[in-house]
């Protein structure tokens, strides 16, 4: 007969870490504390002494510590005075008065803080036992001081994406948590500068000196407090500014294959706002550290950059960082935005920025769904474009305009990511690869293209230039399909293609070459009024370049009235009309006179020959006899 074994009692170890050594009666006061938080009877108390406390204790148990110590009471008071300085100072306070009120303010506690520890790391991830109160997005702090972001909770595990390199970390390695939710440093000072996805500087400009940060993390404004969308955002580019116009506030989704020219649509709308007093905020997401530094010096050769934080997570970075970018990069833009000003951020792109995501989410074992992105995919991206907003007047009138970027597999429009990023914005832009090997750059489809914000985002004078534009160039790609092999076509139909040909000239504009509104009207004035329609394709670009030269030589008043009034009231559309027929005109005098100079050059070179050539046979006929 068998002899059942009594239950082993459980035994809970703890650590008291001293200056001055307890007497009995402390120690038994320990041990009933830690049984009386932890409901474990049986208690092993284990005495260290650490001088460099400086007075008082430390007491560990579980995920447990209750921090006594004249060192964790200094650091109380160090972290109170961080977080009141964060704020700016108002006009009657000074740092004095502010540090001797927080120390007549501020009340000793017991630093309770609970810890666990790494039970599996890697690729950025690490897996642990304790902390089994964070919360979702808390930040936790390790042994070695890398930080960590809270990013899945099981019923006995906590998984927590890494910000620091992962070598001086292993299982085992205690971390402790901190009860704030992840932050990004923001300030005025961040303008100009490249920064990663932590919002340290990697410019070599040395450090960035802020005193306020903001959740990375942050509720979208609500209905109430926000404005409809109705003042324009030029990106200086004629084919989107005319169709496809983008508000501030708006969130229009750049979209196309792999080499298609979208970064360069988002570089030349930072570029264009230079003299607009916009925030521009570039977050690259996994591209190489090289295409960063292209995009740096592009700026500040267009001398963009004075206006513009780039915040960068390349393709060298971990997987945290790259989810953790876009998200700090709006936090800096709802800085600005709260401040009143207008801010233009772009996430290039979100494509990658999905897949660091499913990465992640594999890691910490999440089951896969759809072409294995995890479930929460769709908010992924949606809590983040729904920050972008146009504030009431009652919050400053401030706003954040979006351009995320989406790179497409062959043009397919319906894959997951793609199709759920267009439900969330209010517009694409799409590039096809076919308009861009054929040379028209931007490469933009008008079909597949649209702004659901649409003409309340353009001025008047933009709207009435515009026209039907989007039509005609429709009706063009449609006609040149059909006629491409016919032989004999009527005067209209040939009307129509020559037409047609001209606006996609029109339309091609080179790099870094932005167009003010003023420009973009009168060339589709111009262009409407099918005065460009007997010209050759390769006539037209240097034929508008040379009439804008013109018309703000010769008419300036012409572009100070669009400037002032922006409309077409009147007739100043009649008297841009005239300008251009006036430049007609002198180009055809050009030409004429020109040619004449030509043929005059021709002739004296001719009897200049014919001279020369009798003179040889003078000097030939001599030389016989």
């Amino acid at each position: 007969m068998s002899v059942k074994k009594p239950p082993v009692e459980e035994v809970l170890e703890a650590e008291l870490v001293y200056v001055t050594m307890p007497s009995d009666r402390q120690t038994g006061a320990f041990i009933e504390f830690v049984k009386d938080k932890s409901g474990i009877s049986n208690v092993k108390l284990k005495l260290t002494q650490d001088k460099s406390l400086g007075g008082g204790f430390i007491l560990r148990f579980g995920a447990h510590e209750f921090d006594w110590s004249t060192s964790g009471r200094v650091g109380q008071l160090k972290d109170k005075f961080a977080r009141r300085l964060q704020h700016p100072l108002k006009h009657d306070e000074n740092v004095i008065n502010i540090l001797q009120e927080e120390i007549l303010d501020f009340e000793v506690q017991i630093q309770s803080k609970e810890s666990g520890f790494i039970s599996w790391l890697g690729d950025g991830i690490a897996i642990l036992d304790g902390v089994d109160h964070a919360m979702y997005g808390e930040v936790l702090i390790f042994e070695n001081g890398t930080k960590g972001m809270v990013m899945n909770i099981t019923r006995d595990k906590v998984g927590c994406i890494l910000f620091g390199r992962e070598e001086n970390l292993r299982v085992g390695t205690k971390a402790m948590r901190t009860r704030e939710r992840a932050g990004v440093p923001v300030g005025d000072r961040f303008l100009g500068r490249v920064v990663d996805a932590l919002g340290a500087p990697i410019d070599g400009q040395g450090p960035i000196k802020s005193r306020e940060t903001r959740p990375i993390e942050q509720p979208a404004p609500g209905i109430i407090d926000r404005k409809s969308v109705n003042e324009p955002m030029e990106t200086g580019i004629l084919a989107i500014d005319s169709m496809f116009p983008i508000g501030k506030g708006q969130r229009e989704l750049i979209i196309g294959d792999r080499q298609t020219g979208k970064t360069s649509i988002a570089i030349d709308t930072i570029i264009n706002q230079r003299n607009n007093d916009v925030v521009c905020i570039y977050v690259a997401i996994g591209q190489k550290a090289s295409t960063v530094a292209k995009i740096v010096n592009t700026l500040k050769r267009n001398d963009a950059m004075k206006e513009t934080i780039v915040v960068s997570a390349t393709a060298s970075d971990s997987a945290p960082l790259q989810y953790v970018a876009p998200y700090s990069g709006t936090a800096m833009a709802e800085y600005f935005m709260n401040k009143g000003r207008d801010v233009l951020i772009i996430y290039d792109d979100l494509s990658k920025h999905a897949v660091a995501y499913r990465s992640i989410s594999l890691l910490l074992g999440r089951p896969p769904g759809r072409e294995a992105f995890p479930g929460d995919v769709f908010y992924l991206h949606s809590r983040l474009l729904e920050r972008s907003s146009r504030l009431s007047d009652d919050f400053g009138g401030g706003s954040i305009t979006a351009l995320p970027i989406i790179e497409t597999q062959a043009g397919d429009l319906s894959a997951y990511i793609p199709t759920n990023v267009i439900s969330i914005t209010d517009g694409q832009i799409f590039l096809e690869s076919d308009l861009f090997f054929e040379g028209q750059r931007p490469a933009v489809n008008v079909g597949l293209s649209v702004s659901r914000v649409g003409g309340a985002a353009q001025s008047g004078a933009m709207k009435k230039a515009a026209g039907s534009l989007r039509i005609d160039l429709a009706q063009y790609r449609e006609m040149a399909v059909f006629t491409q092999f016919a032989s004999d076509l009527d005067k209209t139909t040939q009307d129509q293609l020559k037409q047609g040909r001209v606006l996609m000239e029109i339309l091609k504009q080179p790099l870094e070459h932005p167009l003010t509104m003023e420009e973009q009207v009168v060339t589709l004035l111009a262009a409407n009024s099918k005065l460009l329609m007997d010209l050759e394709p390769a006539e037209v670009k240097p034929f508008q370049m040379d009439m804008l030269k013109y018309i703000q030589e010769k008419h300036e008043e012409l572009y100070q009235d669009l400037t002032k009034r922006r409309t077409l009231g009147g007739n100043l559309g009649e008297r841009i009309i005239e300008a251009v027929k006036e430049f007609m005109a002198f180009r055809e005098a050009e030409a004429k006179a020109a040619e004449e100079e030509k043929k005059q050059a021709e002739k004296q070179a001719a009897e200049a020959e014919k001279k020369d050539a009798e003179e040889k046979k003078k000097q030939a006929s001599e030389g016989g006899k």
